[in-house]
C-alpha cells in the first residue's frame, strides 16, 4: 500500500494557501483604520475606537441557503457573497447597529479557485456596500461531506450601537405608520419553494431574477437614524411579514398592511401563479418586494420618505399600527 497523504485523501493545502493569498487584495480594500494587523495572529483583531459613551456590540450569523444551488446551476457565483453579507448586516441594522467587521466560512467538496474567487469578490463587494471590514474567514475543503461541485457559505458580523439608541420596537404605538423599502427581488429566503415550483430549465431561464443580490440597506438607514426617530425596523426574511415584521410589535398592537400600496416585482406573481400558492403562504415565505420595514410616527412619514428617496431608496407607506390584543397582522 502506498503512503497516504492529506492530498491523496482529497485535501489540497497548497491550493488553499494559494487561494487565500490570491484574495488578499480583495480583503484589503474593505479594511478600516480600526483593523489591527499583526502577522502570525490566530485571531482577527479590531480596535473599538470612536466617541462611544455606552457602546453595545451586536452580532449576527447567517447563510444563503439553497440559493446556492441556483448559483451552481447557472454557473454564476459573483453575487452570492453579497447575499451572505446582506443577510447579516441587515439583521443587526434592525437594532440601529453599524456593522464593524465581517467573517466568512466557506466549505466545499473541491477547492475550485475560479468559483471561490468569484464568491469572495461578492463578499468583499458586500462589505464595501455595508461599510464594514472583512477581517477573516475559513476555507474548508471536505471531500466526502460535500460533492465535488458543492459549496456552502456562512457569515458572521459584529456591529455597535449606543445603548441609549437601541431600536427594539418598544415605543411603537397605535397610529404609527409602516414604511417599506423596496427589495431587489427574492433576496435570500424561500428558495426551497422556488425550486419546488420551477423546473431546472425554468430556474436557468429566470436565473437573472433569482440570483439578483440581496439589497444592503446599511448606509442609507444609518444616515436616516441620525436625523429621524425610528421606532422599529424589521428585515423581511424567513417568515416574512407574519413572523419577521410582527417580531418588533409590543403586546396589544397589530399591523394593518395594505397590499395595494406597492407592486411586487414580476418574479413573485410568476411564482404564485405557477405554484398555485395562496396569498398567506406568499407573504409568509417571501418579502414580496419589501426588503426592510420601518415604523415611524405619522408626523414623520413625509420627511422620512423624502430623505430615503434622496438616498436612492424607493419606499412606500405600506401600513399602520392599531390596537388589537388578539391579532398581530391583518392584510387589507
Amino acid at each position: 500500500m502506498k503512503s497516504v497523504t492529506y492530498r491523496s485523501a482529497g485535501v489540497n493545502i497548497a491550493a488553499a494557501n494559494k487561494f487565500v493569498a490570491g484574495i488578499g487584495t480583495l480583503t484589503k480594500r474593505t479594511l478600516s483604520k480600526d483593523v489591527v494587523v499583526r502577522k502570525g495572529s490566530f485571531g482577527a483583531l479590531y480596535a473599538l475606537t470612536g466617541k462611544y459613551k455606552d457602546p453595545v456590540l451586536v452580532s449576527s450569523t447567517d447563510g444563503v441557503g439553497t440559493k446556492l444551488l441556483i448559483a451552481n446551476l447557472a454557473g454564476k457565483h459573483d453575487t452570492i457573497g453579497i447575499d451572505l453579507v446582506a443577510m447579516n448586516v441587515n439583521d443587526i441594522l434592525c437594532v440601529g447597529a453599524k456593522p464593524l467587521f465581517f467573517l466568512d466560512y466557506l466549505a466545499c467538496g473541491h477547492l475550485d479557485r475560479r468559483i471561490l474567487t468569484d464568491v469572495m469578490k461578492g463578499i468583499a463587494t458586500g462589505c464595501r456596500q455595508a461599510g464594514c471590514s472583512l477581517i477573516g474567514g475559513e476555507t474548508a475543503e471536505m471531500p466526502g461531506l460535500y460533492k465535488r461541485e458543492d459549496y456552502d457559505l456562512a457569515g458572521f458580523t459584529v456591529g455597535v450601537v449606543e445603548k441609549a439608541k437601541i431600536i427594539d420596537g418598544s415605543r411603537i404605538k397605535a397610529g404609527d405608520m409602516v414604511i417599506g423599502l423596496a427589495s431587489s427581488g427574492i433576496h435570500s429566503n424561500g428558495y426551497s419553494l422556488v425550486r419546488r415550483v420551477l423546473s431546472l430549465a425554468e430556474q436557468k431561464r429566470y436565473s437573472a431574477e433569482l440570483l439578483a443580490p440581496t439589497k444592503i440597506y446599511v448606509k442609507p438607514v444609518l444616515k436616516l437614524l441620525e436625523k429621524f426617530p425610528v421606532k422599529g425596523i424589521a428585515h423581511i426574511t424567513g417568515g416574512a411579514f407574519y413572523e419577521k415584521l410582527t417580531k418588533i410589535l409590543p403586546s396589544g398592537k397589530c399591523f394593518v398592511i395594505d397590499r395595494a400600496s406597492w407592486k411586487p416585482p414580476k418574479i413573485f406573481p410568476l411564482l404564485q401563479k405557477k405554484g398555485k400558492i395562496s396569498n398567506p403562504e406568499m407573504f409568509r415565505t417571501f418579502n414580496m418586494g419589501i426588503g426592510l420595514a420601518l415604523v415611524v410616527a405619522a408626523r414623520d412619514v413625509r420627511a422620512v420618505r423624502v430623505f430615503l428617496a434622496k438616498q436612492g431608496e424607493p419606499n412606500f407607506v405600506i401600513g399602520k399600527v392599531i390596537k388589537d390584543i388578539k391579532r398581530k397582522i391583518v392584510f387589507e
